[in-house]
């Protein structure tokens, strides 16, 4: 069993008093500008984080998918020409991984088309863009972490697809920011965390495949680190001084860990957890060639992010340590 990558959420808790989190622990916080930020993909579970975020940095005019699609140029031309923001944050994408397979057309409309059609619309108004990619973009040939300069080769629709719109980004030459992340989770939505926890309550056994290996982000983590760099980058005028920086930036914490042995850890960590009782006895390792499923996955898809926090002096906890934050706040 694999992840689905997408979600939507409710109302987050206050952290426990009994982990501390290390976002509360630097002297970096970010600096509120006179910025108007645009947030699309509001309702996703990074967009989500987003959304509560980035007001310690600017103004944020949050959008979904009914106001802003990435798969209706006009109705991206007309929110960005309307509300003419500093900033445009996009957090919106075509997420179901197999799925994809099928709906190519739409998936290369809203990963490629429509990322390509906002760096037009904020070049037009001296903006700068936030851009969410992927680490399926690799064909997970390597045995060690990807960099940002290693070749890209994506096994599936939805990797090419993101990876597309890096590339329509890039060309257009708006000031820019495409941040790869890797097994982004919530305890909202749909993704692997939640799903094992609903298993777990349903089944007796679990199958999870041990052959892929890569890194867990909490969408939370992201978020914050997306506006730590905002601060780095934050230049007079209440603009962003982002040409000078721009370019792809893997945002993964440390570690790497097969999704098995993340399932495993997700079970340990809350086998205390009130969950409404658990039927679970046996999590048992397989291949992918026994979980068969529509769209090729990287076998390893661990991402270097050396680069970003050599440039803004910024990086993710590792991921026990998210996880361990994301099952006590969240």
């Amino acid at each position: 069993m694999e992840p689905r990558r997408s979600a939507a959420f409710s109302e987050r808790s206050q952290p426990s008093s009994a982990v501390k989190d290390p976002r509360t622990e630097s002297s970096d916080v970010p600096k509120r500008l006179a910025v108007k930020i645009l947030l699309t993909g509001k309702t996703g579970q990074l967009g989500w984080e987003l959304e509560r975020i980035l007001p310690s940095i600017g103004d944020v005019v949050a959008l979904d998918r009914r106001v802003l699609d990435l798969a209706d140029s006009d109705s991206i031309r007309r929110a960005v020409r309307d509300l003419r923001p500093t900033l445009i944050v996009n957090a919106a994408a075509y997420t179901a991984v197999d799925q994809a397979e099928d709906e190519t057309e739409l998936a290369h409309a809203v990963n490629a088309e429509g990322p390509g059609i906002l760096a037009e619309e904020a070049k037009k108004i001296d903006a700068a863009l936030i851009h969410y990619s992927t680490d399926y973009v690799f064909d997970g040939r390597k045995t060690s972490p990807y960099t940002e300069d290693d070749p890209t080769g994506p096994l599936n629709v939805y990797g090419k697809t993101k990876l597309a719109g890096e590339q329509a980004i890039q060309a257009v030459g708006v000031p820019h920011l495409i941040f790869r992340a890797s097994w982004v989770y919530a305890m909202r939505g749909k993704n692997f965390l939640r799903t094992i926890l609903r298993l777990a309550a349903e089944r007796e056994e679990l199958r999870i495949v041990d052959d892929q290996i890569g890194v867990p982000n909490w969408a939370d983590a992201i978020a914050d680190s997306t506006c730590r760099v905002l601060a780095r980058v934050a230049g007079k005028k209440s603009r962003f001084a982002a040409k000078d920086v721009s370019g792809v930036y893997h945002m993964s914490g440390a570690g790497q860990i097969s999704w098995f042995e993340f399932a495993h850890v997700i079970l340990e960590q809350t086998s205390n957890a009130a969950l409404g009782g658990r039927k679970i006895q046996r999590v048992i390792p397989i291949k992918t060639v026994e979980y068969p499923t529509r769209a090729r996955r990287p076998a390893y898809s661990v991402l270097n992010s050396e680069k970003l926090n050599v440039t803004f002096g910024v990086h993710l906890p590792d991921w026990k340590k998210q996880l361990e934050l994301a099952l006590r706040i969240d």
